[in-house]
């Protein structure tokens, strides 16, 4: 019987609750840390994957604090291994980093029309460029051998990873489809290499944090 390559088994993770969050702010990779909410509901996804007898062969992360931290509070508590990657970035934004959204319309009045190609914030990544770094991430992943990887991320950033899985391209006038990704959501995925074939097992899972 031919031998066919493993599958990817490929979970997707926004970080928790960020300072930038919890004040309404474009952090780009404006550089924030977790706040107590964001740090429990870490915990509490730690706790649940445990019980769940969840496994990573490999954590990778985005080197931001507030993805890193949520990495590593989940890799101590399942035994894996937390390996940092700037492909796994969130948008750089440009000079919208750490503004609220009515300062950076003030200072940044939206145009009519713009493109997939414009930058944002002045000289940020555009919704394009974004789409072509998530599928270098993506490209680099399936680079490795076929394992259990979690993926701990930023919204901007797996919203375009999963443009990529999906063949969407970004759009005009920020149109078209998004993926929700709260904090500390996560999607599941499942990539057969010798087909090429994915499957989308889960998307914007929440079910250990129950808001009050």
């Amino acid at each position: 019987m031919e031998n066919r390559p493993q599958p990817f088994y490929i979970t997707l993770l926004r970080h928790g609750e960020s300072v930038g969050n919890a004040e309404a702010r474009w952090q780009g990779q404006a550089d924030y840390p977790l706040t107590e909410i964001g740090r429990a509901q870490a915990r509490a996804l730690a706790k649940r994957w445990k019980t769940e007898e969840m496994r990573f062969d490999l954590i990778l992360t985005s080197p931001l604090m507030r993805a890193l931290e949520t990495a590593e509070t989940i890799g101590r508590e399942l035994g894996a291994e937390v390996e940092s990657d700037a492909l796994w970035l969130e948008r750089d934004n440009g000079e919208f980093a750490g503004l609220t959204p009515s300062e950076a319309r003030q200072k940044f009045p939206q145009p009519v029309f713009y493109t997939p190609y414009d930058f944002v914030g002045g000289d940020g990544e555009g919704d394009w460029e974004l789409f072509l770094r998530a599928g270098q991430a993506l490209h680099s992943l399936l680079k490795r051998n076929p394992a259990r990887y979690l993926i701990v991320s930023h919204g901007g950033l797996l919203n375009q990873f999963m443009h990529a899985v999906t063949g969407l391209a970004p759009q005009a006038n920020n149109a078209g489809v998004r993926f929700r990704f709260e904090n500390t959501s996560f999607a599941q995925l499942t990539y057969f290499p010798h087909q090429h074939r994915w499957m989308i097992d889960k998307i914007n899972d929440r079910a250990h944090w129950k808001e009050d």
